[in-house]
This record gives C-alpha cells, structure tokens and sequence, in this order.
C-alpha cells in the first residue's frame, strides 16, 4: 500500500488491467461483495456471511478467475463504508497484503429523488463507481477516512466512556427531580452523598411520605447515580494514572495532552479529548483541522443569492462541542490575551446573535493555535501557561 494518502483522490497510479477492485456493503449478517476482475466481462456480486475469512477466500478465487483469463493480478484493493463495524476489518485485511480504504459515508452523493430505490445491490453499484473515480485520481468522488491503528483507537475509549457516563448522570437526576415534583417536592440535590438518607425524611406536599413505588424507585435510581459517579471518578484516576506514568517524552499523545493542559481553562479531559480526537492525527493544515471539527462554513450561493447556512457539522461533533464550550471559559480565564479582545471588538454591539456567530469563530481559531502549540511548539501571542508540572 502506498504511504502517500490523500482523503479525497488516491495517489497510486490505477491500472485496471492489473488491478482487482471491490466493495463491501456490510450488514450484521451478511455481506454483499461486487468486483471488477482484470479480463472477466461479468462484474460478479456475492452474499456471503459476515466473515472475514470467507471474503479473503472469495478475493483469492476471483485472483484465480484473473490468471485463468491471461490476466495477472498485482493489486487488490477494497473499500467499505465506515459505520457501525468501525475499521477492524480494514487492519485486517490490510495484514493481509490488501489494500483497503474506509469510505466516509457522507461524502458519496446519491440521487435527491424524494423517494428512490435502495437496495444493497444499488448501494455496491454506487459504492463501486465511486471508488472508480477516487482510485482513478479524480476529486470530490468520494472522501476516505483515515484508518486508526489499534492503539489509537483504544485511546479514545476513556474519554467517549466519560462523556456517555455524564450524559447518562444527567439523565439519572433529571428522572430523580420529576419523580419526586410529581409529589410537590422540590429543593432535592440527588448529587449529594446524603440523598438517600434525606429520601427517608422526605414527604409530599399533602404531608404523607412517599408513595411505597415512588420511594423504591427513587431509591434504585440513587444506587444507579452513586455507581455512575464512581465510574467517571475511576475513568479520571486512571487517566491521571496513566499520565503520571508515562515517560516525560518531548513528542505524542502524552506529551500534548500534558501541553495542552497546561492552558489555563484548559482541563487534563478536554485535552485528552482534543489529542485523541484531532491533535493526534496528521492534518494537513489550518484549513484541514477546522473542517475536522466541523468549525467551517456552509455557503449557498448561486447567481445573485448569497447566505451562508451555519456550520457545516461535517466533522468530528466531540471536538466541535468540546471547543465551542472551551471558548466561553477561554473569555474567562484567559481575559487579556489577542483571541479575547479580538472577540470582543466584534461583539460590542451586544447582540446574542454576534455573539453566538462570533463564538464559533473564536472557537476555530482557539483549535488552530492549540494545534500549533503542539505540533510546531508555536506559541500564540498572549496565551497565558501554567507552570511545568503544576
């Protein structure tokens, strides 16, 4: 496989006549595979179970089909799209001497009919003309995703477990606090150590204790919440555990993660989200790490119509999320730096509307200095650092 990789069109030289391509339309069960063989006029299409082993076999036989045709096969290349199977079968297939790609789902472009036929037979033929084009050089086919190693992928683990756990507590207390409304009671903190013992002093507004269905549940809500929270409290240990015992190395994940942090307003989870999510990757440039966090524009123009229609949201939400709330602390702790006052110049007229439009903007550019503070060591004018190892 090449080293050189560019997400939009491929780098390597397509020469059909030695070249097996196919695509994979993935399902829980079953897999449809269809191929282009050098010298075979069919364009065969075969469901198969999903097993990795079975479409190693079912490439091998067409290889076969290609000699038996005058043909020599030198390349075999594959693609899918990305989705629920995650990039496992692309690493192995990839150790397998066969190159694969993983396609972004929504950078192919598909019919705007209001109703039209799909099926996993027109789904491989779109999937296969795509990925003509893209192998053949041509732009704006169809975009890949970048294939994680392993490692990379189990470095993002702890810190998407955290944010579900959050969400999930969030849930808890919000179920907890409508429970107990129902009876008149208000005033109740479920985040507290000593809410299950208050539940046993609680009474509605008529006087009586609680209902004995209304108190059990509330109960086994209080024991879901306590479990939640020590969860999210070994997530971070660990974290810090692992950060603590890494070598103080100069470069990777470690080392930004610790850089990063040392940001005021910058906590060790939002750093450890950016790095894993976007810092860590090799972005090409500014322009490359804004579209990853979705922190662009969505223009409409066409003749004299010219609006612009929000953020595009085509790139990574966590990261998109993460900085947008990194950028309202980043006007409290970091006051006086160039980002700051820039923000404020432009948000003088006090409109809610600027503000959020200018949010955003802030948001980018804060990505992009974080960005080079720890891929080129460039440190944005301003930006105010704590102390090593605080």
């Amino acid at each position: 496989m090449s080293q050189s990789f560019d997400a939009s069109r491929s780098l390597t030289a397509f020469e059909q006549d030695s070249t097996l391509v196919a695509v994979i339309e993935m399902s829980q069960s079953k897999w449809l595979v269809a191929a282009m063989i050098p010298g075979v006029a069919r364009q065969p299409l075969k469901k198969l179970d999903a097993n990795a082993d079975a479409l190693l076999k079912l490439l091998q036989r067409w290889q076969d089909e290609a000699r038996k045709a005058g043909r020599t096969v030198r390349r075999i290349v594959c693609t899918y799209e990305a989705g629920r199977d995650g990039f496992w079968l692309a690493r192995w297939l990839q150790a397998r001497a066969i190159e694969t790609y993983v396609i972004h789902a929504a950078s192919i472009a598909v019919s705007r009919e209001h109703r039209r036929a799909k099926t996993d037979r027109i789904d491989t033929e779109l999937l296969m003309r795509s990925f003509l084009g893209w192998l053949r050089g041509e732009k704006r086919h169809c975009s890949m995703v970048a294939i994680p190693t392993m490692a990379e992928e189990d470095a993002r683990r702890p810190s998407r477990e955290r944010e579900s756990l959050v969400g999930e507590q969030t849930r808890i207390v919000n179920r907890i606090k409508a429970v107990l409304a129902l009876f008149g009671i208000g005033g109740v903190n479920p985040r507290l150590r000593k809410a299950a013992q208050k539940l046993e002093t609680l009474h509605t507004a008529e006087g009586t204790p609680l209902p004995e269905n209304a108190h059990a549940e509330l109960r086994r809500d209080l024991e879901r919440l306590r479990l939640v929270h020590d969860q999210i409290h070994i997530i971070e240990s660990e974290r810090l555990r692992r950060l603590a015992l890494a070598p103080a190395a100069a470069t990777g994940p470690h080392a930004m993660v610790r850089l990063i942090a040392r940001v005021f307003g910058v906590g060790i989870e939002t750093a450890d989200m950016l790095v894993n999510e976007a810092l860590a990757r090799k972005l090409r440039d500014r322009r490359a790490v804004a579209r990853y966090a979705g922190l662009t524009g969505a223009p409409d123009e066409s003749g004299k119509r010219r609006r612009e229609k929000g953020l595009a949201r085509a790139g990574n939400g966590r990261v998109r999320r993460g900085m947008i709330q990194l950028a309202w602390r980043f006007l409290i702790f970091q006051k006086d730096s160039p980002l700051v006052r820039w923000f404020r110049e432009r948000t003088a007229d006090g409109r809610s509307t600027t503000r959020k439009t200018m949010i955003v903007a802030l948001a980018r550019k804060l990505l992009i200095a974080l960005w080079r503070l720890v891929t080129t060591g460039e440190m944005t004018q301003g930006l105010k650092l704590r102390p090593a190892g605080t």
